[in-house]
Order: C-alpha cells, then sequence, then structure tokens
C-alpha cells in the first residue's frame, strides 16, 4: 500500500500545480489535444518519455510498449494497438515528428537474443520478434563480440527496424517524402546518462545530449 499511497501524494502535486495553481492549464486540453510529436519508447519503468524530457501534459502523444517496437503495415485481422496509435497521431493529430526511443538495459532486447525465446511466454516471444532482422544483422556484424557489445548493438537497430516500418505505412511515407513529418531514432543510455541520435549521415548514434560532468 505504500507504493498506492505514494502514488496519490503524487496526483495530489499534479493537482495542485495544473489545477490550484494554473487552474486555466486544462481549459484549452478539455475540448481537444494538439501535441506535436508522437513518441514511441519502451514500457521498461525507467524510461518514461515524459519524465526523461520534462515534458507537460498535452506536449507529446505516447505510445509504449516492450522494446518500442513498432510493426510493419499489415491489414490482417488482429488488434492492432500500435498501428492505430501511429495511424490516429499522423492521421488526425498530424503530428510533425515521430521520434523512436530504445535505450539500454532493455529486457524486451534481452529476450529478442534469449535462444529458448518460446519459454518466455505466449506473447513475448512472438511480439519481440518484430526485432529479428536487428537480431540478424548483428549476429552477422558482431557475432564475435562480448555480449554487452551485442546487446546495445541489437538495441540501437531495433530502433531502426521500427523506423524501417513506420515507412511501410503509406500515409507516414507519404509526409515524410513530402517533408511534413520527420522521423528520429533515439536511444537512452541509462548507464552513461546521455541521450543518442541516430544519424544517416554517419549510419551511427551520436551524443545529442552528452553525459554531464561531475566537477
Amino acid at each position: 500500500m505504500k507504493d498506492i499511497a505514494r502514488f496519490l501524494t503524487g496526483f495530489k502535486n499534479f493537482q495542485r500545480t495544473y489545477f490550484c495553481e494554473d487552474s486555466d492549464f486544462f481549459k484549452s486540453l478539455k475540448s481537444s489535444q494538439n501535441p506535436n510529436v508522437l513518441v514511441v519508447a519502451c514500457s521498461d519503468s525507467r524510461v518514461d518519455p515524459a519524465i526523461l524530457t520534462g515534458c507537460a501534459p498535452g506536449d507529446m502523444f505516447v505510445v509504449r510498449n516492450v522494446a518500442n517496437l513498432i510493426p510493419p503495415y499489415e491489414k490482417t485481422p488482429g488488434l492492432h494497438g500500435v498501428s492505430a496509435a501511429v495511424e490516429y497521431s499522423v492521421k488526425v493529430l498530424g503530428v510533425e515528428h515521430v521520434i523512436v526511443l530504445g535505450h539500454s538495459c532493455c529486457g524486451g532486447i534481452q529476450a529478442l537474443m534469449t535462444p529458448e525465446r518460446e519459454g518466455l511466454g505466449e506473447f513475448i516471444a512472438p511480439w519481440v520478434s518484430i526485432a529479428e532482422p536487428a537480431l540478424a544483422e548483428v549476429a552477422r556484424e558482431l557475432g564475435d563480440k562480448p555480449d554487452h557489445v551485442r546487446m546495445k548493438a541489437c538495441e540501437q537497430a531495433a530502433v531502426l527496424v521500427s523506423l524501417e516500418n513506420l515507412l511501410t505505412f503509406p500515409f507516414v511515407w507519404e509526409r515524410v517524402m513530402t517533408g511534413k513529418l520527420y522521423l528520429h531514432g533515439w536511444y537512452f543510455d541509462m548507464e552513461k546518462g546521455e541521450l543518442l541520435s541516430y544519424l544517416p549521415e554517419t549510419g551511427s548514434f551520436e551524443p545529442l545530449v552528452a553525459r554531464c560532468v561531475r566537477p
């Protein structure tokens, strides 16, 4: 019950900030939302994108799932939750940026790299298989490297797989090609405390916000 009590205290702080001290804040948000960014992030409790970026309510449209994955566009019967969120944010909300936010120490990618993946559960194994191309690339390029090197490479490669899958959505492709939508691949290194961004020019993830240097 301690966690629940802490959550209620947190909500009271939120309430005080946005409904007492700034009572007008949610008046404009009640009727509609107008975020300019879609963030696809991992469900990992350590990498909440709004906390990481210091955002306020209404600033970003967020999808969170295991390993921040985006499946390719398909019309087969099923419950396509991530695809629905992509469709809504791009076609209805008209976001101008999509950020796929990966991170270090990702349990989903660790599951992907587990040889006996089927034993992980009936939902996890098929879900993380979306990133199979990332796993294959790492095995091909870095098969002889230590586990931690391959893990980080796979986490970053999975971000690129999701970006590639985004481009299979016709409405995403059309907006990217006409300069109305921009795609970003970010990677939060929680061990170093820095944020990296994929640069197509270099073909690598480079510091977007470098680690802080203690005096």
